[in-house]
């Protein structure tokens, strides 16, 4: 039996009418590998963030942002990938290597788990990688020390363990590190001063020890530098008082002994966190005579002598 036309008609304009396939070339060829590795490890994707995630168009994804290559702006290629609060579990297969032109990963707030894969070495282009609220666990991931152009990373909030790498803080582009509530037990590295990070959040570890003198070694570019609940158990030296920061923050540690009277110097004070150490001595009247910007200062729960009362006429805040 012959088709009927109106319905031949029909099936070719509609055939005439639908858009050719996406041009496509390695690099994105590569990335629909990684794409898909990436989807099948996925286990569970509540708010189906990945439905979408089929076909060779991976430039059509959602949470695919695609650009220009850098080494040749007629190539089109996987620049970044934002999959934020998305709940989904499941780990990062070693095929995300071949995404080597991304500059932006954002996957905080899911349930990933494992740890960050080694294969992570040739994402030369990577500037900004943000894993926080996630289930990563194992070791420091030394991987990121190779990333030459890494300068924001946040890996807060997951069960990485052991020691914070001396190499972490001689990357030189290195602007935002977030290491805050892990699992790491170790010193501060002493070399803590060679970063050129403007922010430094390492609360809510097991940092034991001292409190690195080279931190006043950052005195051109670090701005705030959180270290609260570390179990540090040393005097607070003399040389912070070099900082240009706007936030200082060493409270509920196990720091001992006087304030410095360099504490004065630090002209661009703000908020100064004190609070819950075994600090003892005066209170420097530098703090109050020298910090015209300071705006909270929260000394409580440490063992000063009087003379706190008369700087700031509020007990344990000023």
């Amino acid at each position: 039996m012959r088709p009927h036309l109106p319905l031949l008609l029909g099936l070719l304009s509609t055939l005439q009418a639908s858009p050719p396939p996406p041009p496509t070339n390695p690099r994105l060829e590569a990335a629909y590998i990684a794409l898909q590795a990436w989807k099948n490890s996925i286990v569970s994707d509540p708010k189906n963030l990945t439905l979408n995630w089929h076909g060779p168009d991976v430039c059509s994804y959602f949470g695919i942002y695609c650009a220009p290559s850098p080494d040749d702006p007629h190539t089109t290629t996987v620049a970044g990938i934002d999959l934020n609060h998305g709940d989904m579990v499941g780990h990062l297969p070693e095929d995300l290597g071949l995404l080597s032109d991304l500059a932006l990963l954002h996957i905080n707030s899911n349930r990933f788990c494992g740890t960050i894969p080694k294969s992570f070495a040739h994402l030369r282009l990577l500037h900004e990688l943000d894993a926080s609220n996630n289930r990563f666990a194992g070791p420091f991931p030394d991987v990121l020390l190779c990333l030459p152009s890494l300068r924001y990373l946040d890996i807060r909030y997951n069960e990485f363990e052991g020691k914070i790498p001396r190499k972490l803080f001689d990357l030189p582009l290195l602007d935002g590190v977030f290491l805050n509530n892990n699992r790491f037990k170790s010193r501060i590295p002493s070399n803590i001063g060679n970063s050129r990070a403007s922010v430094i959040v390492l609360a809510n570890n097991r940092l034991a020890r001292c409190l690195p003198s080279s931190l006043g070694e950052m005195t051109g570019t670090l701005d705030e530098i959180i270290l609260m609940n570390n179990g540090l158990a040393s005097c607070v030296p003399p040389e912070i008082g070099a900082l240009n920061v706007t936030v200082f923050d060493v409270s509920f540690n196990k720091l001992a002994g006087p304030l410095p009277d360099s504490i004065g110097d630090m002209k661009s004070l703000e908020q100064l966190d004190m609070a819950h150490n075994r600090l003892s001595g005066e209170i420097p009247e530098s703090v109050c005579g020298g910090l015209k910007r300071l705006e909270n200062f929260t000394y409580s729960y440490n063992y000063f002598e009087g003379g706190a009362e008369e700087l700031f006429g509020v007990e344990g805040e000023g």
